[in-house]
């Protein structure tokens, strides 16, 4: 299955993520959003040289920060200077569109408030990357790698980012994407932008990271920062990460605020955590929830959210577990990844799962055209929505009017590929056409009621589990980045919620092995998902080496 088709049928719409050294600022956004392709240098000194902060959790750097050993105010400089040296320098990543002028006056302030006793939480003073479409009311533009919006900068925070600054977190950067969170064109190469150039793979530089989270993905996996946020629609957060090596969770729709995020579908939209370890990742979470009224959805995570989800992180949690594989669709696509996550189902079963092999679900087949429409119209609706609320000032206040300017500035814009997806979506009506209702209603019903609900019921299923998706693509401008196969459709139409882990390497590239269920089955999937990686340990740092070094180094073994 072609990376489109999989962005259409399995992740449709993908939406899908310097204070001491100097912020790179629109010289740095601007040189990089000139380079025709990723760079394919091979490993440098840079690459090689050992950093400090490499794998740490955070956990790690809380007894740090507390013993003194290290502050909030040195990670940042630590993770910018390597974020200089390997993302705009080097092997030239292009995880990062910009960072944050303002992140080491930010560490210093949460410094202060530790050494007067003051401590937030678990994320205090720790280095956070978020996508370029979570919208920041700072001294950086929220684009979605847009140079329609390179110099937007929302009225408000999003609630996501003022979560952050109250946990303490220091917002480090805004990530590079697959501009528009990969809903402008056809033929589209994951992880390019015209604001941040092509993202590379950090495991193998002349590979794709996967979209629309490639920056997110790519800037976490390589150590830039302590962990990362990106934004899904159907794919964008579960798909870099098993490309980049790194566990990513998808969250009930409504468990994480959309307000003030770039958009593309409320239906199907959310964003989350992507980071180096369960551990990590289950900490971001319980720090993001909460009711938000400019986001509806959030109402029904009411009762429902946790604050703290570390505390279901269980070593046995597998013993017991009931799991479905569903093998129709979901396996097939791929020898190498098929045989990795053979041995995965092996090593669950000998930590006590039991397997329901196959769980196949029947509606796999009748979700694209549904899908397709939803996205169409929603973005359409939820963009201008967006966008008025940007006010007058705004650079382009409509979808027509990004339409326009990407035909205006063509030579930036479209020179690798069109935006055959925003002139359809231009061409949709309100939501309240037939076509449109039609298709939400179908939907749910397909991907919910008589999809992942009724095949948990019928096996009385804890979770599914399969391969998250293939080994990373070679990138290519010209034809566009593609991938082959996905599981990540069916829980992103029905807004449940869906984590990757590492499961190994094929060649030297990473390959996930994914969890998803019911919706607000967090808990259940971080139990699952932590005691299969304490057991495996697959993890392996990226080397930033060329396909071609991979089989002679055999780095990631």
């Amino acid at each position: 299955m072609k990376r489109r088709t999989f962005l259409q049928a399995g992740a449709a719409g993908v939406i899908g993520a310097a204070a001491a050294a100097g912020a790179l600022g629109s010289a740095g956004c601007s040189a990089a959003s000139q380079a025709p392709a990723p760079a394919a240098a091979a490993k440098t000194d840079a690459a090689a040289a050992p950093f400090a902060l490499e794998e740490v959790t955070i956990a790690d750097l809380q007894k740090q920060m507390a013993s003194g050993k290290e502050t909030a105010r040195s990670l940042v400089e630590q993770y910018v200077a390597r974020i200089h040296a390997l993302d705009q320098g080097g092997p030239m990543l292009r995880s990062v569109i910009m960072i944050n002028p303002d992140a080491a006056d930010i560490a210093a302030k949460l410094d202060d408030e530790r050494k007067s006793g003051q401590v937030r939480g678990p994320l205090h003073g720790i280095p956070v990357i978020i996508k370029d479409n979570i919208g920041t009311h700072d001294r950086m533009p929220t684009a979605a790698g847009s140079l329609a919006l390179a110099t937007s900068i929302p009225p408000k925070d999003s609630f996501i980012a003022a979560k952050l600054r109250e946990a303490g977190a220091i917002i480090l950067a805004k990530a590079n994407l697959s501009e528009w969170a990969n809903y402008r064109g056809a033929h589209s190469s994951s992880g390019w932008s015209g604001r941040g150039g092509q993202c590379a793979n950090p495991y193998a530089i002349d590979r794709n990271p996967s979209g629309s989270s490639a920056g997110s993905g790519a800037s976490a996996s390589a150590n830039f920062c302590a962990i990362a946020i990106g934004t899904e629609t159907n794919g964008s957060i579960v798909s870099p990460s098993t490309t980049n090596g790194i566990v990513g969770f998808k969250p009930t729709v409504g468990l994480w605020s959309r307000s003030v995020v770039i958009p593309i579908s409320h239906t199907q939209d959310t964003a989350g955590p992507m980071g180096r370890t369960v551990a990590d990742v289950a900490t971001l979470l319980g720090a993001l929830t909460g009711v938000d009224p400019d986001d509806p959805a959030t109402a029904a995570s009411a009762g429902r959210s946790q604050t703290d989800y570390t505390t279901f992180l269980d070593p046995n949690g597998l013993k017991g577990a009931r799991l479905g594989v569903p093998r129709k669709h979901l396996f097939g696509y791929s020898v190498s990844t098929d045989r990795i996550i053979e041995a995965a189902l092996e090593d669950l079963k000998r930590l006590g799962a039991v397997l329901v092999d196959p769980a196949d679900l029947p509606t796999l087949d009748d979700l694209r055209e549904p899908e397709n429409l939803i996205l169409s119209y929603e973005f359409k609706h939820d963009l201008n929505a967006y966008l008025a609320a940007l006010g007058p000032s705004a650079p382009v206040h409509t979808l027509a009017e990004v339409i326009d300017f990407n035909e205006k500035n063509k030579d930036r814009e479209l020179q690798y590929f069109g935006q055959e997806l925003m002139i359809a979506a231009q061409a949709r009506g309100p939501l309240t056409d037939k076509a449109y209702v039609d298709a939400l209603a179908t939907s749910m019903r397909l991907s919910r009621k008589e999809g992942i609900d009724a095949v948990m019921d019928t096996y009385k299923l804890d979770a599914f589990v399969c391969p998250t998706g293939s080994p990373a693509s070679l990138t290519d401008l010209v034809n566009g980045g593609y991938g082959f196969g996905g599981s990540s459709g069916i829980a992103a139409m029905a807004g449940y919620p869906h984590i990757t882990v590492p499961a190994g390497y094929h060649y030297g590239l990473p390959v996930g092995l994914s969890f998803f269920g019911r919706a607000w089955s967090e808990p259940t999937l971080l139990k699952l998902a932590y005691a299969y990686e304490q057991a495996t340990k697959h993890r392996r740092a990226p080397k930033f080496l060329k396909t071609a070094d991979l089989s002679v180094a055999n780095a990631y073994a």
